[in-house]
């Protein structure tokens, strides 16, 4: 009860140095608990809406997938004949059954021919209004649909385009363009994540969406009273036979579930290991704060021993302070995070994602988690400036000599950290020079966390040379000033080592991200620059294929010397050796794509894989499975026949662009896939006439205007949006990082604080001597910046290191060229100084404020 009074009357006493680290330990903790809220939330809004739009057992198409998803790769949904429906009402306990059209790959425009499509991703969705549709959406004004001039469309998307009762859109599937005015506008009864609905009647959906009258995606069936939905299942599938798909609610649901829970583990992990780092960083903060505390107590220390308490005693009290701390902490966090997750929420409703508060879920395991979190590593922290308290003897503390130095201590130190960091260096050199990229990466990341740890542990001796070169350059211009500031940096290496590895972590992942997508960029440049020869790329961003109208409006265009198309499809191949590869990717396209990607070959000509009944492999496949020259491959294609076809070239297996693609003439794909299954181009390519390139550009975006959904571009164009789109990925990236190091910025404030009251004895008197509250200001500001940029200095070199190894392993893949951002490098360098002056403006405004008597009078 003693050591618990003790504990509570310091932790209350140093409440305010305490706050920063508690302040650490809720950001942390909140960041947890807002991911698992999140997430959690967004389960519980996909599971509602699943269970809503399941119907007791779907009968599908054969080729339709789990989830429901339609599209095939000819842009039309895989269909069964209506006479399906008639089977399944025979079935035994069906109480009812409809049949139902819709598709995912279809572009809604106004009629200005803009896209209706959702902005953050989310699907949009066509289909026949029914009784199923009725189960999930509510009619709020006009009907719905009844003929072929009609649409309705849910509430969201009409609120969000303003559209209402009267409007004309155009609806453009792989069939063509079918326009209609607004009947109707539904809202949903379960809250919608971001998806545009739209609806047609029943026979103008089969005519619109597939273009043949009489079949059916799906059939939707519900049971009769006292049938299970299992029992459903079998009795349906015993009618139908074993042509088509058939689900419970359940099942589909899961599966829906499944595809959706991919997509939500990633985020949600990636968000955990970003909170992981900034609990990384907290440690450091933590472990500062105690050590300080415990060095600013050390009479206190010195009396308890003296007096008969046990070094166990002395532990366990600076233990105890290290729980309340973390239990303050980790009870504001779990609070916090439930705002954070709010927040979220509301930043994926202005994106489009409606997230309804109604929906938030808060399992009992977060707030247990992220308490349990949030001590454990408190106490952790705290333990081994815990224990160097208990190692105070109690004459030492009395006469004030604080903890006994222990130069073995800090040889073994050294020697482990200087162990530490040649391991990682060694890591890092053998993923350098590795031959295969799951070998390097194995070595990268054994690299990487070596390194990492090497620095921290070794981060007291590098603070002493790193510091005084600081301090030469720098500071020395400021004179006597600038001298005691850089002999107060040195004072404690220990400390500096800490306060800078906590900004180190940070940065050193933002140098080492810097300089990976830097180097993706310009590689890709390059490889853009060497290997496309074509003047025009169009696709759809989405990943939606390219239409037939769409490509013939390409093709009408004037002053375009040739028009590429690019179709992809899914083979089964029989190999010379005897091997069958399942589900193989080959590309189909025009033999003017020889021209358009100039792509290296190793054998024979790849012009000559254009011809009928011909095809190119890439070097790999050929060792792997004995192919050269004139062999001849089985190909069973995907909703076709079977062809012989020979090789007539063997390309290269490095590059970027197209790595390891196979490839045959359009011309061949058509002899053996019939008309109607023919996939869809997934990119279309032109190239304008010598010196028509601006016109043939203007015309090719003025054909596509009623194509919102496909994107022109030349190859400035195409650079520019890899770079875009690598830095909305890196900035996303540095956002999450940002939490990391706004922890390592209140540990550099935490540590001046604490510095400063360590030495109010010392600053008076150099106050009584004539040091003015300006020169006191300056001199603990330029300690802060040292402090700072100590950290940035090895947090960018380490940092670039990590960066320059990742992108020799690029290198296998094609990403031969290493870019280093040095205008993002300095500027990071750059924006640490300032970090340091702000995380000095408090603790140096309160030592400009001290009373100079009473600051001398402290003991």
């Amino acid at each position: 009860m003693t050591v618990l009074k003790t504990s509570m009357r310091n932790f209350f006493a140093h409440k305010g140095r305490m706050a920063l680290s508690a302040v650490a330990v809720l950001l942390s903790v909140a960041f947890v608990c807002g991911t698992l809220v999140f997430t959690d939330t967004m389960n519980t809004t996909f599971d509602k809406l699943f269970a809503a739009t399941s119907s007791d057992v779907t009968v599908s198409a054969k080729g339709a997938s789990d989830t429901g998803e339609t599209t095939a790769d000819n842009g039309k949904p895989p269909v069964m004949p209506a006479s399906v429906l008639d089977e399944v009402r025979k079935a035994p306990g069906v109480k009812s059954a409809e049949g139902s059209v819709f598709t995912s790959a279809a572009t809604v425009v106004d009629a200005d021919k803009d896209s209706l499509s959702p902005s953050s991703g989310a699907p949009t969705i066509v289909g026949g209004w029914n009784a199923n549709e009725a189960r999930t959406m509510k009619i709020t004004e006009g009907a719905a649909p009844k003929d072929s001039g009609q649409i309705m469309v849910d509430e969201d998307t009409a609120d969000k385009h303003h559209l209402k009762l009267g409007d004309e859109i155009g609806v453009i599937t792989a069939v063509g363009t079918h326009t209609a005015k607004i009947s109707g506008i539904a809202a949903f009864q379960v809250t919608n994540p971001g998806a545009a609905i739209f609806y047609l009647d029943t026979a103008t959906a089969q005519k619109a969406l597939v273009g043949e009258a009489n079949v059916f995606t799906n059939v939707n069936v519900t049971a009769a009273a006292g049938v299970s939905d299992e029992q459903l299942k079998k009795n349906v599938a015993a009618g139908i036979g074993a042509d088509y798909k058939v689900q419970t609610a359940k099942e589909t649901a899961d599966a829906n579930r499944k595809d959706v829970g991919s997509f939500l583990d990633v985020m949600k992990y990636a968000m955990l290991g970003f909170a992981g780092i900034a609990f990384l960083v907290g440690i450091f903060l933590i472990i500062n704060t105690f050590s300080m505390l415990v060095a600013q107590r050390t009479r206190e220390i010195g009396l308890m021993r003296a007096i008969g308490s046990s070094r166990k005693q002395v532990n366990r009290s600076v233990l105890v302070e290290a729980l309340l701390l973390g239990v303050v902490g980790s009870v504001l966090g779990v609070g916090a995070g439930v705002g954070i997750a709010v927040g979220l929420m509301k930043l994926m409703s202005m994106t489009g994602m409606n997230l309804s508060t109604d929906d938030l879920t808060v399992a009992w395991t977060t707030p247990v988690v992220g308490m349990v979190l949030g001590i454990v590593v408190t106490v952790l922290a705290a333990y081994l400036p815990a224990r160097r308290a208990g190692k105070v003897s109690p004459m030492a503390a009395l006469r004030d000599a604080g903890a006994p130095a222990d130069a073995k201590a800090g040889v073994v130190r050294a020697v482990i950290g200087l162990l530490l960091t040649v391991g990682g260096g060694a890591g890092l050199y053998l993923a350098s020079v590795a031959d295969k990229a799951a070998e390097g990466s194995m070595w990268l990341g054994l690299g990487v966390v070596l390194s990492l740890i090497g620095f921290v542990v070794i981060g007291p001796l590098l603070a002493g040379g790193v510091v005084r070169v600081l301090g030469a350059v720098l500071l020395r211009a400021f004179g006597p000033v600038g001298r005691m500031a850089e002999r107060n940096a040195l004072r404690n290496p220990r400390r500096t080592g800490a306060t800078g590895a906590a900004l180190m972590i940070g940065l050193a992942l933002v140098a080492c991200l810097s300089v990976v997508g830097s180097s993706m960029v310009a590689s890709a440049t390059e490889e853009l620059d060497k290997s496309v020869g074509t003047d025009f790329i169009i696709q759809s961003d989405k990943g939606e294929r390219v239409t037939a109208d769409a490509v013939q409006a390409i093709k009408s265009v004037p002053g375009l010397e040739r028009v590429t198309e690019y179709k992809g499809t899914q083979a089964d191949f029989t190999t010379p050796d005897g091997k069958t590869l399942d589900d193989t990717s080959i590309t189909a396209a025009d033999p003017t794509y020889a021209t358009d990607l100039r792509v290296e070959t190793v054998a024979g000509k790849l012009a000559d894989a254009y011809r009928l009944d011909s095809m190119s492999v890439h070097e790999k496949f050929a060792e792997d499975h004995k192919v050269k020259l004139g062999s001849q491959i089985s190909v069973a294609f995907k909703n076709g026949s079977t062809a012989r076809l020979t090789v007539r070239a063997i390309t290269s297996s490095d590059g970027v662009i197209d790595q390891g693609a196979m490839y045959t003439s359009i011309a061949t794909l058509k002899k053996y896939v019939p008309a109607g299954k023919l996939p869809l181009d997934q990119l279309v390519f032109a190239s304008a006439k010598d010196g028509q390139q601006d016109a043939a550009y203007t015309a090719l975006k003025s054909a596509l205007h009623d194509y919102p959904q496909y994107v022109v571009r030349d190859q400035t164009d195409y650079k520019q949006e890899l770079k875009d789109q690598i830095g909305q990925l890196l900035n996303l990236i540095y956002g999450l990082l940002a939490l990391a190091i706004i922890v390592a910025v209140l540990g550099v404030v935490n540590t001046l604080a604490l510095s400063v009251v360590e030495r109010t004895r010392e600053i008076g008197l150099m106050r009584a001597i004539g040091l003015s509250r300006r020169q006191l200001r300056r001199m603990i500001r330029m300690e802060s910046v040292v402090i700072a940029l100590f950290g940035a200095l090895l947090g960018l070199g380490l940092g670039m290191g990590w960066g320059a190894t990742a992108q020799q392993l690029l290198a296998l893949q094609g990403l031969d060229v290493l870019d280093i951002p040095w205008p993002t490098i300095i500027g990071v360098f750059i924006g640490s100084a300032f970090v340091g002056l702000f995380a000095a403006l408090i603790p140096a405004f309160r030592a400009g404020r001290m009373n100079v008597l009473n600051a001398i009078a402290t003991d």
